[in-house]
C-alpha cells in the first residue's frame, strides 16, 4: 500500500493498494473519492447520494450502492464517462 499526501495537509490523499479480485474489463485506475469522511449512518448516505446525483448530471453512471454492513460504512460504486469505476466513499 502506498499513499501520496499533500505536505501542506490541504489537498486530498491518494491511496494505492492491491486488491485480490480480478477485473473483467480494463480499468486504468480506481479512485475512492472521499465525500463522507467522518460521517456515519443516514447522514453519510445522504451526503453520498447528493454527490452521486451531482456526478450523474455531469455524465457519470451509478453502478450500485454497497450498503453499510456493520464493519464498513456505505459507499456508491460509479463509472466515469469512459467506464472506469470509482467509489464515492
Amino acid at each position: 500500500m502506498y499513499a501520496c499526501v499533500d505536505p501542506s495537509g490541504i489537498g486530498p490523499r491518494l491511496f494505492f493498494q492491491r486488491v485480490p479480485e480480478g477485473k473483467v474489463v480494463k480499468n486504468r485506475v480506481h479512485l475512492d473519492v472521499r465525500v463522507g469522511a467522518g460521517l456515519v449512518g443516514p447522514e453519510r448516505l445522504e451526503t453520498l447520494e447528493a454527490e452521486c446525483g451531482r456526478l450523474v448530471e455531469l455524465g457519470a453512471v451509478r453502478v450500485r450502492l454497497l450498503a453499510a454492513d456493520g464493519i464498513n460504512e456505505s459507499c456508491i460504486v460509479m463509472q466515469d464517462i469512459e467506464g472506469n469505476e470509482f467509489c464515492l466513499d
